[in-house]
Formats: structure tokens, C-alpha cells, sequence
């Protein structure tokens, strides 16, 4: 299975967009144990933008952001919490039990940690079926919480909305008989479970926990917003397959054709309905 390469730029595009739902979940987020000097983990910080709000939030806290990318932490370095530390890690991987977190934050990354798609999971059409053990997708939230200090809170959000046009399309497209075997296997998929399986993990970790979903009706503007968007995420495994600028070209004008009638433009912009799974749980 091949990792996605990043593109920070193409990311921050929807910079408002995609920090909002962080913001809405740190509501959430009741004090920590070692405020103000609390120490916090960003888990796949990408760009950094998180990382910048948990710093509005924690002014005084030492905050360190993990990510498996490069790229990204390069830019969070420089453009996104200048004063946060950094760690290029893979999450399936990294132990955060050394740090002793009061708080472990992960911002639209777990969906791309493999999972077992037992317990109502939401995957890619013809999706994942990653590891379910203590490096795999309701194995992280045991490890997280083990590695916690008592009190200690574990905040997340994934995207909910894989069974979206913008994903069943993308999954039929790749698919199908001309880019079958370009891309129809080994590149990296994501996928999601039902709240009720956070909830149970999160729990069988020895956390209260609170789990819920919202859906965000957001408008894009400009022409093709929903293919920019899906560029700086969902896309990106498949960009990284297609190197041929003729391949990726052909590819993106055939998607995109899709999600212009899927997703019509009005006058005033793109409606771009987003499904997101919030949880907020405290070790006991």
C-alpha cells in the first residue's frame, strides 16, 4: 500500500473549513490536569493549523506535533505553530506513553490508520481492512489512553462522510475498466467507524466518554470547489499514484465532471454537505 504524499498548500486552501470542526470540538475539551503547563500531542498535525489553535487555547502549554509527513511538517514549522516541537512519526507506530500527555488531539487523521470494518465501519466503497490490533484503528484510542495521566482527555474528529458522492464516486471511478489496474488496489484508503464503536473503544480504554457526529453544510466558491477540495485529501493517494501529468490530467477532468453533477453549482456557491465524528473522553 502506497503513502500519500502531501501537498500543503493545496490543504490550507480550505483552511477555515477544515479547522472549524477542531475549534467545535476543543468546546468540548474540559481542563486538563497540569494547566496552563499541561503537556498536549497534536497526532497527525499535518500543516500545523491545529496545532496554531491548540496554542490559542493552551498559550502556556508545551505542545508537540506529530505527522508521517515531511512535507507537512515543514510548513507547520515555518506557517503554523513556529513554537510548537515537531516529531515525523507514524501514529500506527509512535508510543506517546514517554510524554505523559494531558491531552492527545488528532484532527482529521485517524481515518487513514487501517482498521478491521466490523462494528458498523463507514470505509471506502471496496475499503480497508486494515489492522484492528494496538496499532490499528480502535486499537490507538487503548494505547492513547494508557499513555494519559489520570484525568487526562482524548480529543478527536474524523470525516463521517464516506458513503458521500465525493467518496463512491471516486471508489467506482478507480474502479472501473480504464484505471482499474493503475488504481483500483495498493493505494492508501481511509475509512471511518459508526459512533457507537468510538464510544465502546474509548470506554473498554477506561474513559467517560462523549461521542456525537455533525454535518456541515458548506459553501464553496468557484468553479470545480468540490474537486479542489477533495485535492487536498481524499485525492491524494490517487494523485500520487498517477505521476504521468497526461494520466493525472485525463483522471481529474473525468472525476470532476462527476462531482459537478453531484454537487451543482448555485448562485451563490457549491453546497458541500460534510459528515464529521467528534469524541471527547476523560481517563478515569
Amino acid at each position: 500500500m502506497s503513502t500519500p504524499v502531501w501537498d500543503p498548500e493545496q490543504y490550507l486552501r480550505f483552511a477555515d473549513e477544515r479547522t472549524r470542526p477542531l475549534r467545535d470540538l476543543l468546546a468540548r475539551v474540559p481542563a486538563l490536569p497540569h494547566e496552563p503547563a499541561a503537556t498536549i500531542l497534536d497526532i497527525g498535525c499535518g500543516p500545523g493549523n491545529s496545532t496554531a489553535v491548540l496554542r490559542e487555547r493552551w498559550p502556556a502549554a508545551r505542545i508537540t506535533g506529530v505527522d508521517n509527513s515531511a512535507e507537512m511538517l515543514a510548513t507547520a514549522r515555518t506557517e503554523g505553530e513556529p513554537t510548537a516541537d515537531y516529531l515525523l512519526a507514524d501514529a500506527r507506530r509512535y508510543d506517546p506513553a514517554a510524554a505523559a500527555p494531558d491531552l492527545i488531539v488528532s484532527n482529521a487523521a485517524l481515518q487513514w490508520i487501517g482498521f478491521a470494518p466490523e462494528h458498523g465501519a463507514r470505509p471506502e466503497a471496496g475499503g480497508p481492512t486494515g489492522a484492528g490490533g494496538p496499532g490499528g484503528h480502535l486499537g490507538l484510542p487503548a494505547r492513547w489512553a494508557a499513555a494519559l495521566r489520570p484525568g487526562g482527555v482524548i480529543a478527536f474528529q474524523v470525516p463521517g462522510n464516506f458513503d458521500a458522492p465525493s467518496h463512491t464516486l471516486l471508489a467506482g471511478l478507480r474502479r472501473s475498466p480504464r484505471w482499474r489496474a493503475a488504481l483500483g488496489e495498493g493505494a492508501a484508503r481511509a475509512g471511518v467507524h459508526e459512533p457507537g464503536a468510538y464510544l465502546a473503544a474509548l470506554a473498554g480504554a477506561g474513559c467517560s466518554a462523549d461521542v456525537w457526529e455533525t454535518t456541515y453544510s458548506t459553501l464553496l466558491p468557484g468553479p470545480d470547489p468540490v474537486l479542489e477540495w477533495v485535492k487536498g485529501t481524499a485525492l491524494r493517494p490517487v494523485l500520487t499514484r498517477l505521476t504521468d501529468p497526461a494520466e493525472r490530467a485525463a483522471f481529474l477532468a473525468e472525476y470532476g465532471a462527476l462531482l459537478r453533477e453531484a454537487y451543482p453549482a448555485g448562485p451563490y456557491g457549491t453546497v458541500f454537505p460534510f459528515r464529521r465524528i467528534f469524541a471527547v473522553a476523560v481517563k478515569r
